[in-house]
């Protein structure tokens, strides 16, 4: 291509980036992902792969220094952090997220050469996946499937979930490269007509069914700020407004309080607070889902922990925790450096895997607390049994920003993985009721103290996705790499072969010579 090898390439990088992140909540220009991916793919296109990482490099703190921006809200305005060490630390963190777009264009230009169409596409996912999964304790933020929830590509989710259908989106930027670049163009255009075609005919099918009759259910929204949440002269305040607030809305079957609405450990107020609430609840046949730090003694340890209150008690321990939110990763080296600029972090434990589901308004559910519905195998686990999905959430550390829109997307992606209705209550917004198709049907405004009531629909049935999660995937595009990889090296040898045997073979004068 005319310019690969010139700074233009270099310098759009970063723009290309931003359009990217613009593609994602709460902007929602979904169109601008296809055209920015298409551009870092042909930006790939012919050149070296320490070139390629670089742009993949600079297309990353295009994307993360601006999708991820409320990181310095929550060191600054609720960490206390000083203006330029908040600013030097997200800086930092844009900069460290920004390794995993230009490890793709390495591996890239490394896998060049027949099935570049696929092979391009397949480290991107795969650079994704461990991103999302893995890498410190996995940070899914800007993962290219869930800015098409609105789109044709959304009729995949239910079927491949959010890495699959991600292949596809990244699979029809690669096809738009060869369509602009290639001699052959007939066929790029076909298999995008086909993939989106398809796509459009698989978000009007449906894969779970009604099991029961409309239950309505209320979300409590305190709208408590960050910085008063845990002081202890605001304690008792909160908890007799969650108390007076509930008590508002015995008419539901279900009322929900957001993450950690109880700012004290569970047996401090298990007596003289839970067990008269939990009374009233039996009274008036409604269940409460309430969120709550659990302590444990011998070994000591703590959770961040969700229980129910009324016909059936039950428990919920957080299994996927937030690194530098609820525990320190990298030690002792995060740790030194957090005391330095003193940020004091929660020190919870995760609870374990195989936890029994809790049940409320007479069907069990699938609870997930605040990051944990970023994950699609958490939301999947058990879910044959499970009628219904609950999040609670506190996004308060992140004010008016970006972050809690970009939140609720990913939540609603588990709505649709999964075939439920979401319930997402949440201390300062996005409280939420999302459809099994994703849509919200009902969401209440930021910042505002509220109830939010509506109803939902007891959900049976198992998605593929459901059924099969992630990994079959992941395993699919690994062996399809592979098998391009072995045919590159195979064309290569014979190649090399028959240019040995040309070499070899004698000249008409030789011929002669000998003759």
């Amino acid at each position: 291509m005319r310019y690969s090898n010139t700074l233009y390439w270099d310098f759009c990088a970063p723009i290309s980036g931003i359009l990217f992140t613009l593609a994602f909540a709460p902007f929602n220009y979904s169109c601008l992902a296809l055209p920015a991916l298409a551009f870092l793919f042909a930006a790939w296109r012919n050149i070296s792969a320490k070139r390629a990482a670089l742009r993949g490099y600079l297309f990353g703190l295009g994307a993360f220094a601006s999708g991820v921006s409320w990181v310095y809200i929550s060191m600054h305005d609720f960490g206390g952090v000083a203006v330029l060490t908040a600013g030097l630390m997200s800086a930092l963190f844009a900069a460290f997220w920004a390794l995993f777009p230009a490890l793709a264009g390495y591996l890239s230009v490394k896998m060049k050469g027949p099935g570049w169409v696929l092979s391009t596409p397949i480290a991107w996912m795969l650079v994704e996946y461990f991103r999302g999964y893995w890498v410190l304790n996995g940070f899914p933020w800007l993962q290219i499937a869930y800015s098409q929830m609105e789109t044709p590509l959304a009729g995949y989710i239910a079927l491949l979930g959010v890495y699959g259908t991600g292949f596809i989106v990244a699979l029809s930027a690669s096809m738009a490269v060869a369509v602009f670049t290639g001699s052959k163009k007939v066929w790029p255009i076909a298999l995008l007509i086909v993939l989106w075609g398809a796509g459009g005919w698989l978000k009007h099918q449906t894969w779970t069914h009604q099991i029961g009759p409309p239950i309505q259910v209320s979300m409590i929204q305190g709208n408590i700020a960050q910085d008063q949440k845990w002081r202890p002269e605001n304690k008792v305040a909160t908890l007799l407004k969650y108390k007076k607030m509930t008590e508002e809305h015995w008419d539901s079957a279900i009322v929900i309080w957001p993450e950690t609405a109880i700012p004290v450990y569970l047996d401090q107020v298990k007596e003289v607070f839970l067990a008269p609430l939990a009374n009233d609840a039996k009274l008036h046949n409604t269940d409460l889902i309430v969120s709550v730090p659990v302590q444990q003694q011998a070994p000591v340890k703590n959770f961040n922990a969700a229980i129910t209150l009324g016909k059936e008690a039950g428990m919920y321990r957080k299994i996927h925790l937030l690194p530098f939110g609820e525990y320190l990763p990298l030690q002792p080296l995060s740790g030194f450096v957090l005391d330095m600029i003193n940020i004091k972090l929660g020190n919870f434990s995760p609870g374990a895997v195989n936890q029994p589901l809790m049940t409320a308004g007479g069907y069990r559910f699938i609870t997930l607390i605040c990051y944990e519905d970023a994950f699609g195998d958490l939301s999947i686990h058990g879910l044959a049994d499970a009628a219904f999905l609950v999040n609670l959430t506190n996004d308060g550390w992140f004010g008016d920003s970006i972050e809690p829109h970009q939140h609720l997307q990913m939540a609603r992606m588990r709505a649709i993985e999964t075939g439920r209705f979401l319930l997402r209550s949440t201390n300062t917004g996005a409280t939420a009721i999302v459809s099994p198709t994703g849509q919200i049907v009902k969401q209440a405004p930021l910042f505002q103290e509220t109830a939010l009531t509506g109803t939902i629909t007891p959900m049976g049935g198992i998605t593929p996705y459901a059924e099969w999660g992630d990994q079959p995937v992941i395993a699919v595009m690994l062996v399809v790499l592979l098998a391009l990889i072995g045919y590159r090296r195979f064309a290569y040898s014979l190649s090399n072969a028959q240019a040995i045997k040309y070499a070899m073979k004698p000249t008409k004068i030789e011929r002669r010579w000998r003759g």
